[in-house]
C-alpha cells in the first residue's frame, strides 16, 4: 500500500488548507482512513477518522474546523482545514486504521510522507 500525500504548504492564521492523499489501495472504498499530525518536538497525534461507514471522529482541536472526507472512485483521502492557528503547524500524515482505538498511531498499519504545513501568526 502507498499513501501520497500532498496539499501542505505556508497560510496565514485564519485562512484555509486542503490536504490529498492518494492511495494504492485496492479495498479503498472498504478500508478506514485516518489523519494524524506531529509538530516539532512532540508525538504524532490524531487528527481525523473517516470509517469505510462514512462516519467521522475527530480530534478535540480541529473539530468544527476541519473536515476529513473521500472520494471512493478516485481512492483520495481529502482533509479540509479552516480557520487554521499556529497550533496547527504541523507534518501531516495520512495513515490507514488497521484495528484498535483511532485515537492511537500504533492502531494504524500504512502511512503516508507526511506534509508540512504551517500557520503564521
Amino acid at each position: 500500500v502507498q499513501l501520497q500525500a500532498s496539499g501542505g504548504g505556508l497560510v496565514q492564521a485564519g485562512g484555509s488548507l486542503r490536504l490529498s492523499c492518494a492511495a494504492s489501495l485496492q479495498f479503498f472504498r472498504t478500508s478506514d482512513m485516518g489523519w494524524f499530525r506531529q509538530a516539532p518536538g512532540k508525538e504524532r497525534e490524531f487528527v481525523a477518522i473517516n470509517w469505510a461507514s462514512g462516519s467521522s471522529i475527530y480530534a478535540g482541536a480541529v473539530k468544527d474546523r476541519f473536515v476529513i472526507s473521500r472520494d471512493n472512485f478516485s481512492r483520495i483521502l481529502y482533509l479540509q482545514m479552516n480557520s487554521l492557528k499556529p497550533d496547527d503547524t504541523a507534518v501531516y500524515y495520512c495513515a490507514t486504521h488497521r484495528s484498535g482505538s483511532p485515537y492511537l498511531k500504533e492502531s494504524y498499519n500504512s502511512w503516508g510522507q507526511g506534509t508540512q504545513v504551517t500557520v503564521s501568526s
